[in-house]
């Protein structure tokens, strides 16, 4: 590999120029593959994963935690640095403990149950093109369509009331990209409060969905079992949205700006499957995973210390030349099912059998109902978002 300790590490992470790909001054941490030496937003140093045979492997690595409340632990912003000190379910934790939260809700995640629920997300996807063409253009896509439509899978499959979805889509955005560390600390609190309000009602009287499943599974837990399922709940609640309704926006916004590429999945549907794929590839949008190492690790000649943060560069590891030729370009024909988009190892993303299922209904919806799809702005008009969150659009304005 590159020798980088004559180098000034670069600072990770960094806002992109274009939504769509990696930020221009990570392109020496390229030649850097498969580990380079970052800074961090706090001056801290980290290791920065950037090949992508060597992510699989480390992510797969029992020695790298993904416990927040370890010392050393790499937060990327001051926001995540905030709320390091507790602990967050699932993607916070280690095993055995990360092993039977995730046996408690699997099944609502397999490849069988998102097949299963593909006829309710496209009727929500219906409803929800129906009112924005209703209102007719301009629209921000956003708001009228990437945000609800996550949102209304996410709490009918959880339980979660769809008429509170103002309050937790504001929660969750100051939560992933507040102005400050209070707020997200202030955000937390009030998803972890509405939460346990939530879960209290449904011991009293259980309806349908994940969470009343779990609720008369542990009816007979005390307060143990009710932080359990806060935790559990905030991390599917505020995931299960976020992270897809930055990929309908950002997909989208991709697909209009390389015409081409679209026209392609128009004139070829079953090429959506494979088009999904590359999307995830190619925007990476939770880019940053964050682990700390309880033991020395040899890298390829490099040695990662116990109690060194270490830290994925996803839009990196998925543009690796060696696995994928011609990697900024977007190529529906490449097998790009071996990406990192949704993780690897025992943190893989539980939700991506669904998020997958929504993604090819939505993008094919979408053009198929409004073929005439265009932005409603200039491109390099249109914000999106800051590097140091998940990565995706402010607003989309479209015209039809």
């Amino acid at each position: 590999m590159t020798d980088t300790s004559a180098t000034q590490p670069v600072a990770f992470p960094q806002d992109r120029t274009c939504p769509y790909q990696p930020p221009a001054a990570y392109d020496p941490l390229r030649t850097a593959r498969p580990l380079a030496r970052v800074t961090l937003f706090d001056g801290r140093p980290a290791w920065l994963v950037t090949g992508h045979a060597a992510a699989r492997r480390l992510l797969a690595d029992q020695r790298l935690s993904a416990d927040r409340t370890r010392d050393g632990f790499p937060a990327t912003s001051a926001r995540l640095a905030a709320v390091r000190g507790r602990r967050t379910a699932l993607l916070g934790v280690d095993d055995p403990e990360h092993r039977t939260q995730r046996r408690m809700v699997l099944p609502e995640f397999t490849l069988r149950r998102a097949a299963a629920l593909r006829p309710h997300i496209r009727r929500i996807v219906d409803e929800r093109l129906d009112a924005m063409i209703a209102q007719g253009p301009p629209a921000d896509l956003v708001t009228a369509f990437a945000l609800p439509v996550p949102s209304m899978v996410i709490c009918a499959l959880l339980g979660v009331p769809y008429t509170d979805h103002d309050f937790f889509e504001e929660q969750s955005r100051r939560l992933v990209r507040g102005a400050s560390p209070a707020q997200a600390r202030a955000a937390r609190s009030e998803l972890e409060a509405f939460l346990g309000e939530l879960i209290d009602r449904k011991r009293r009287s259980p309806g349908e969905g994940l969470l009343d499943d779990l609720v008369r599974e542990r009816r007979h837990e005390a307060e143990t079992g009710r932080e359990q399922l806060v935790a559990l709940a905030l991390v599917l609640l505020v995931a299960g949205h976020e992270t897809t309704a930055n990929m309908i926006s950002l997909g989208t916004y991709t697909l209009l700006a390389n015409p081409g590429r679209l026209a392609e999945l128009r004139t070829d549907p079953a090429l959506l499957p494979s088009a999904v794929e590359e999307l995830l590839r190619v925007l990476s949008i939770a880019d940053g995973r964050g682990r700390t190492a309880t033991e020395d690790i040899e890298v390829d000649g490099q040695t990662i210390r116990a109690g060194d943060g270490v830290v994925f560069a996803v839009s990196l590891i998925n543009r690796d030349e060696s696995v994928y030729p011609d990697p900024d370009a977007l190529d529906w024909h490449r097998p790009a099912r071996h990406h990192v988009a949704f993780g690897y190892g025992v943190h893989q993303c539980l939700g991506q059998n669904l998020a997958r299922a929504e993604l090819e209904i939505v993008l094919h919806t979408l053009f198929d109902r409004l073929p005439t799809l265009r932005l409603a702005a200039p491109a390099d008009e249109i914000p999106f978002k800051p590097g140091d969150t998940i990565q995706g659009m402010l607003e989309l304005p479209v015209a039809w």
